[in-house]
């Protein structure tokens, strides 16, 4: 891994963004002045390559999280942030365990949602027809940020969400409203309910990299009208689309299962990608333990894949 910039020499060259070169190294570079530097020299909330509960008030609930600190985690350098959202009566400690996203070089949290409505005593997210009447799930993301920055040494230019299923589908109502603060979202399996995407209007264009197995009995690969659920391709040409993207490259399969879908010439750089597990289920791609019903693919590790792509994008 590189070593950070000096922020005296980050104030010099304010901007340049310094990329690693390949697998899961994380791209290094500081900034100064900016709100992600509040938290930065403090002491740190947890050890290291830690994973611990934390608690926040947020639209009078008291919402709790799961925090993890990368083993190399230090206050005297900025790190990116991804915020990983669990499916409905699921939680983060599950989300943890299968995604695999506590292994990369970022600080990562895991949010737990209200319970809902419907069967069940299940956490949901905001968007959803399911979720808890009058929780304001995007504030509470807001207020999230808010206290990371001021614990935490956080580079907000690179802060970027994922989630499953309706954890997925709360990435796309959060890169509608909160483009200005999420560089970049990553929907796996992802439920997108028309309530995740009314009135979408992003104040910049927001890349996507989505991953969905053709074999979803859950949230079909085709869609389910009943449900207001869209067919894949609608949703992401529509995505496309409100990125300004120019080309659709033709389909590439990239192992026996994986077939990839590209948009690009976005504005902005705002790309748009989509990753499909042939006969996949609900399922969260690589996993090693349970992360829904149906076939699991192990040609790709979903967190690798999606940090490929997201470490990448910043704000500007």
């Amino acid at each position: 891994m590189k070593r950070a910039l000096p922020r005296t020499a980050a104030s010099v060259i304010a901007g340049l963004t310094l990329f690693a070169g390949v697998g899961l190294s994380s791209p290094s570079y500081a900034h100064d002045g900016a709100p992600g530097s509040f938290g930065c020299r403090q002491d740190s909330p947890q050890p290291p390559g830690t994973t611990a509960p934390h608690t926040l008030t947020s639209g009078g609930l008291t919402r709790t999280y799961q925090l993890h600190l990368p083993e190399e985690y230090t206050g005297d350098r900025d790190w990116p942030v991804v915020l990983a959202f669990h499916g409905r009566g699921n939680t983060g400690g599950g989300t943890e365990e299968f995604s695999k996203l506590s292994s990369l070089p970022a600080i990562v949290a895991y949010p737990e949602g209200v319970v809902g409505t419907g069967d069940g005593q299940r956490q949901a997210w905001q968007g959803a027809p399911y979720a808890a009447p009058g929780v304001d799930d995007v504030a509470f993301t807001g207020d999230l940020l808010d206290s990371l920055q001021a614990r935490l040494c956080v580079d907000d230019r690179r802060v970027y969400a994922t989630g499953k299923s309706n954890g997925a589908g709360f990435t796309a109502l959060l890169a509608c409203r909160m483009s200005d603060r999420i560089a970049a979202i990553a929907p796996v399996a992802g439920a997108f309910y028309p309530g995740t995407g009314e009135n979408c209007r992003p104040a910049r264009p927001v890349p996507v990299i989505d991953f969905h197995g053709t074999g979803d009995a859950t949230i079909p690969y085709g869609g389910d009208p009943d449900r207001g659920l869209p067919a894949l391709h609608d949703w992401l040409t529509t995505w496309a689309d409100r990125n300004g993207c120019r080309t659709r490259t033709p389909d590439r399969v990239t192992a026996p299962d994986i077939t990839e879908s590209r948009w690009t010439g976005c504005a902005s750089g705002a790309d748009v990608r989509h990753v499909a597990v042939t006969d996949g289920g609900h399922t969260w791609p690589g996993a090693d333990s349970y992360s829904g019903g149906g076939y699991t693919t192990q040609s790709i590790e979903a967190h690798e894949v999606l940090w490929s792509f997201l470490r990448r994008h910043h704000l500007r």
